[in-house]
């Protein structure tokens, strides 16, 4: 399997949107819905797409023409130093590209990517019930740092 990372372009738009599904494949917590987890980012990438940033890191990971996953990071000041750090809002994988390592080279690329532009630290979110990626996370050496509580109204 040769993948090539590039990029993403307008072109991309379409297959990036249906990737995003996968966001929420796993056991949702109460008050979710899967639709709103998908379509959440769409304004990003239509943003980026449209006039790309220079802070914006916005690649999708392709095998002869086929695109098997994506990632979407800007760059962010921590909330309590101010340095700066890398934040990855999207990271998606298609199904059958799931456990073949394309993942990992689209977080190798971000933290290449956010290396080179002086960031001390890559910073994403997960959802607690999303075993899946925090153990993927945990393997590639993050941390968890916060727990985010919600009581609906």
């Amino acid at each position: 399997m040769t993948i090539h990372l590039r990029p993403a372009t307008p072109a991309d738009r379409d297959a990036v949107v249906a990737l995003a599904r996968r966001l929420a494949d796993f056991e949702l917590p109460p008050g979710r819905a899967a639709e709103e987890i998908a379509r959440a980012d769409i304004h990003l990438f239509d943003a980026q797409l449209a006039r790309p940033a220079d802070d914006v890191l916005f690649l999708v990971a392709e095998e002869d023409g086929t695109l098997l996953g994506s990632v979407f990071a800007n760059t962010r000041a921590d909330y309590f130093t101010g340095a700066p750090l890398a934040y990855i809002e999207v990271l998606a994988v298609s199904e059958s590209a799931a456990g073949k390592g394309i993942a990992r080279q689209l977080m190798h690329a971000t933290e290449e990517w956010a290396g080179a532009r002086g960031c001390v630290r890559v910073d994403l979110m997960v959802f607690v019930n999303n075993h899946r990626a925090r153990g993927f996370y945990q393997h590639l050496g993050y941390r968890e740092e916060f727990l985010r509580c919600v009581k609906d109204l």
